[in-house]
């Protein structure tokens, strides 16, 4: 597999910054090699999240994570949010600013959801003449992340297929989300393997680890639990197959718990990163 990574001067594991461990990294220097915010929850002047980050952001590197740039949408780009976003980039001197490869609203309401494209050569060509627009405003490569799904698409295309045309014509970096691929495969029936070897010409930046709630017959990508051993081993074979060190971070976004559960998470991230160095096992994902 011939992808690349780039750093941007972020390496190792990342946590997201949530308000339940603001007091954490006050009170003393916590293992973590860089934290993401939710770009959202700080296009404010003031308030408690900024006031916190500003504290936290000159020991740690930050990368900008968020949900509404809607750039599958067909209303026109809200070039205010992105003066916005690219005002709290410099301000915090994030590294990274990333949002999804997805709609999020319809004639001017905002739908709170994540919303899946149809994988079309329609609508590859609209993603990247939206996403080069909010480069030339954001003055920065975007960092555009892969869904969970959970309907099949009928269009021609795979989603690696759509999402690797996508990223190689608008000049954007990937954020790899491997929980999100896993629990597409579940609900889909693909082999993940396939959609690692399908994004191979893509610029990975980050890569993105989280726990989903598994029903047997189909899975919900949910945040709010430890990842489980099958995605610990995807992540592993991801690594193996990107042949580096991708940058890497947990994501909690509910029944967060006490910091030590999600440090001992990024411990195991390192772990994996550090492998790369080692003998392969041999040992195949599937």
């Amino acid at each position: 597999m011939a992808s690349s990574s780039v750093s941007a001067g972020i390496a190792g594991a990342g946590l997201g910054l949530r308000p339940e461990h603001f007091q954490d990294f006050i009170r003393s220097p916590q293992p973590v090699d860089w934290i993401e915010i939710l770009t959202d929850n700080y296009l404010v002047p003031g308030g408690k999240p900024l006031y916190f980050l500003e504290k936290i952001r000159s020991d740690y590197p930050v990368t900008m994570h968020g949900v509404a740039m809607n750039l599958g949408s067909v209303d026109p780009l809200d070039l205010d949010y992105l003066k916005r976003v690219r005002g709290l980039a410099d301000r915090i001197e994030a590294h990274y600013v990333s949002d999804h490869l997805c709609w999020t609203g319809f004639a001017g309401q905002r739908l709170y959801d994540l919303l899946p494209m149809p994988f079309t050569e329609e609508s590859v060509e609209h993603m990247v003449q939206r996403i080069q627009l909010a480069q030339e405003i954001l003055g920065r490569p975007l960092v555009v992340e892969n869904l969970s799904s959970y309907l099949a698409n009928p269009s021609g295309m795979r989603e690696w297929e759509f999402i690797s045309e996508i990223v190689t014509r608008s000049g954007c970096l990937l954020l790899l989300d491997v929980n999100n691929i896993y629990v597409s495969s579940r609900n889909h029936g693909f082999n993940p393997i396939d959609y690692l070897e399908g994004i191979s010409r893509c610029p990975v930046a980050l890569c993105h680890m989280a726990g989903h709630t598994d029903y047997g017959d189909h899975c919900i990508d949910t945040h709010d639990r430890e990842i489980c051993d099958d995605v610990w081993r995807l992540y592993r074979k991801t690594l193996q197959m990107l042949g580096v060190a991708v940058p890497t971070l947990v994501e909690r976004d509910d029944d967060i718990p006490e910091i030590g559960v999600l440090l001992r998470e990024l411990d195991r991230i390192r772990e994996y990163q550090q492998q790369l160095t080692e003998p392969h096992s041999g040992v195949p994902y599937l």
